[in-house]
């Protein structure tokens, strides 16, 4: 399979394998709700990702992303050429002395490919990404897919009319459309699919009952098909009509499959019963849904228009030139998840996919969590976080959002513990790993490190290698009956004290898989 290279490519192509786990801290003041799986993270997308490896490897169902363009476009808030001071830096970093020399679309490709490798691996097996694009790297962006997921994973490339109107000052050809890239896990994987989207109200009155069928509704089918074997025939219906397919066709079904149709009332010769023959497909006989199709108009899944009304709604201006409509994100996640999955979103932006989320869980009574990340201090506070604080506000919606700081490496990119780990790293990691929340550190009291869900969650940490947990450590717990999780390097405790206690002993992790 031929593979595209680029001036950078080795020095990132393993770069993910190298970028240290970092913990997640809560900030309290800008989250919503208390202990929500719904995580809003500020930090570069590539640590923010590795961040959450041990945590989600293999359980994110839909990704999508929305990066940026490279247009060259500077005047955006977001810096659409790939060269803020943050990735000038990162590039700087990885690649070395290279980045002066590179062309904007080599550090597109830098900046991309470590971050997909990650996001790939956080899929789960039935897992899809779909990816927002122009001309501008869709090309590239397919190359460098093919190689990563594998090009038999390539599901299909939709086309999004993002606009209707014509820019009649373009310089060729006014663009209408971006493309949405879309790769599964695993497509040969049995439970991958791609849900059916709901009936609209238009196709279903394509179905009329003119005949007063007690069957209901229906609309008609041509007898006849464009391909098919080169064996014809003419049938004779019982009303005396003779019909074969037009010249250059064939029929489209068996001779027996007419007859019986036709002794159902399923032959429809039109209102005077002198038209050409067709067979009625009955609206009641439908699938639940229609199979999506690859070109999305903008009347079906909204436009850059629409999109920019609804963060006028939430902001009373719009501070994203070209920010995406819940619409079209809702039509993603309703093909490619289910209620109770968890959709990630690595280029947040404006927020858009968490509130998309927020609508359909009210819509269909589903439970799906999302995960935002941005990188921008200013976007990631006072726009993504902001506006799914005011959407939960607006809409009254039960459930809230984690926002979270990245903070200094726990585990080095060997997967080791930091020699510095001190007692509230280690309960931070801890509590994260049994709930998918962040510790409330108001709470930590001396071993005990938090509760969820009818569970306390305790820590001996003083020093590594050397925290037993023994009788004495017993006398500050209750027998209440409340199960306890209890983290430390041995246990000196019988099985059946633990059993009384409600004890549940787990050693402390000082290594993480490697991914």
């Amino acid at each position: 399979m031929p593979t595209l290279n680029w001036i950078g490519k080795e020095a990132v192509v393993n770069h993910d394998k190298e970028v240290p786990f970092k913990l997640l801290k809560k900030v309290k003041s800008q989250s919503v709700g208390e202990n929500s799986h719904n995580l809003i993270i500020h930090g570069d997308n590539l640590e923010a990702l590795k961040a959450l490896m041990p945590y989600y490897v293999g359980k994110i169902k839909c990704i999508y992303i929305d990066p940026p363009y490279n247009t060259g476009n500077e005047g955006w808030v977001y810096n659409d050429k790939v060269n803020s001071p943050k990735i000038k830096k990162w590039l700087g970093k990885v690649v070395g002395n290279e980045p002066t020399d590179l062309c904007r679309h080599d550090k597109w490709l830098c900046m991309m490919y470590p971050r997909l490798k990650l996001l790939r691996d956080l899929l789960r097996d039935d897992g899809a990404i779909f990816i927002s694009i122009d001309d501008n790297e869709h090309c590239h962006l397919k190359m460098i897919l093919d190689e990563m997921f594998g090009i038999e994973n390539f599901v299909t490339n939709i086309i999004w009319q993002k606009k209707y109107t014509q820019s009649n000052d373009a310089k060729y050809f006014s663009s209408t459309h971006d493309f949405i890239v879309c790769y599964a896990k695993n497509i040969k994987n049995a439970d991958f699919k791609i849900n059916l989207l709901e009936r609209t109200e238009k196709q279903n009155a394509r179905y009329k009952n003119l005949d007063n069928d007690p069957r209901g509704p229906w609309m008609t089918q041509p007898l006849h098909a464009k391909s098919g074997n080169d064996k014809t025939y003419t049938f004779t219906f019982q009303n005396g009509v003779k019909w074969k397919p037009p010249a250059g066709t064939f029929p489209r079904y068996s001779l027996d499959t007419l007859r019986k149709a036709e002794m159902n009332g399923e032959i429809w010769f039109g209102a005077k019963g002198t038209a050409v023959p067709r067979l009625k497909k009955y609206l009641n006989e439908m699938k639940d849904g229609v199979i999506p199709k690859t070109i999305w108009l903008y009347d079906e899944v909204g436009s850059n228009d629409d999109a920019k009304k609804e963060l006028k709604n939430v902001f009373d201006d719009n501070p994203f030139a070209t920010p995406k409509p819940t619409k079209l994100l809702k039509t993603i996640f309703k093909i490619s998840s289910g209620k109770d999955d968890i959709v990630l979103d690595s280029f947040a932006g404006s927020g858009t996919a968490g509130h998309s989320i927020l609508d359909l869980n009210k819509e269909d009574g589903g439970k799906r969590k999302f995960i935002l990340v941005e990188m921008e201090d200013d976007i990631a506070k006072n726009i993504t976080a902001e506006r799914i604080r005011r959407v939960c506000k607006t809409n009254e919606y039960s459930d809230g959002f984690e926002y979270c700081e990245l903070t200094k490496p726990l585990f080095d990119e060997n997967g080791q513990i930091e020699k510095e780990c001190d007692f509230n790293q280690f309960a931070t990691y801890i509590y994260f790993t049994e709930t998918q929340t962040n510790i409330d550190k108001a709470k930590i009291n001396k071993n005990f490190i938090g509760e969820y869900s009818d569970t306390h969650f305790y820590l001996i940490y003083k020093e590594k290698g050397k925290n037993v947990l023994t009788k004495t450590f017993l006398r500050q717990l209750k027998k209440d009956g409340a199960r306890k999780i209890v983290y430390a390097d041995r246990c000196m405790v019988d099985d059946d004290i633990l059993e009384e206690y409600n004890i549940v002993f787990k050693q402390i992790p000082y290594e993480v898989k490697v991914y």
